[in-house]
């Protein structure tokens, strides 16, 4: 008789549903759904783009160390190793400007090497040597096409004698 108590027989309950529950099923309806854009055109801003930085760095003298004695008169074929450390490419209308010094024959502007961003390119210049003795220095640098130096100076320091 123990036993039987402890299984007396009660009926399920039922718990109302809420009100407001929503039904488990929705049909298909032949209207199309809208996206809606997330953003208006108004709302919208591209990302800014950052302009690129013009940079030259210095590497290396190839050819005529500074003191060189030269001939008067002498042609002088300079080579000097730089690298574009900047993030623009030079590219048309960079340019090379005498900043200080003799020109040497070289004239006062020449067109910058083209070179990628973070490579490195020799830059040449073809000299003359002055017809007097003497010490000469020529100092030039690197331009952007808006005319803005930038970068290591380059030059050339050379003892003419006759």
């Amino acid at each position: 008789m123990m036993i039987l108590q402890g299984c007396v027989f009660s009926p399920p309950q039922r718990i109302p549903a809420p009100a407001t529950q929503a039904p488990l099923f929705l049909p298909p309806t032949s209207a199309p759904l809208r996206n809606e854009p997330s953003q208006t055109p108004e709302q919208f801003q591209p990302t800014p783009t950052l302009p690129c930085v013009d940079s030259l760095t210095f590497i290396s003298d190839l050819t005529i160390p500074d003191g060189s004695i030269i001939q008067a008169g002498a042609s002088i074929d300079k080579r000097w190793e730089v690298e574009n450390s900047g993030t623009c490419n030079w590219e048309s209308g960079y340019f090379l400007r005498l900043i200080a010094g003799d020109e040497l024959g070289a004239g006062l502007q020449l067109a910058l090497t083209p070179a990628r961003s973070g490579t490195r390119t020799v830059i040449r210049i073809l000299f003359q040597a002055p017809a007097e003795p003497g010490n000469y220095r020529s100092a030039w640098q690197a331009h952007n096409p808006q005319g803005q130096p930038f970068g290591d100076p380059i030059f050339i320091d050379i003892v003419v004698e006759p």
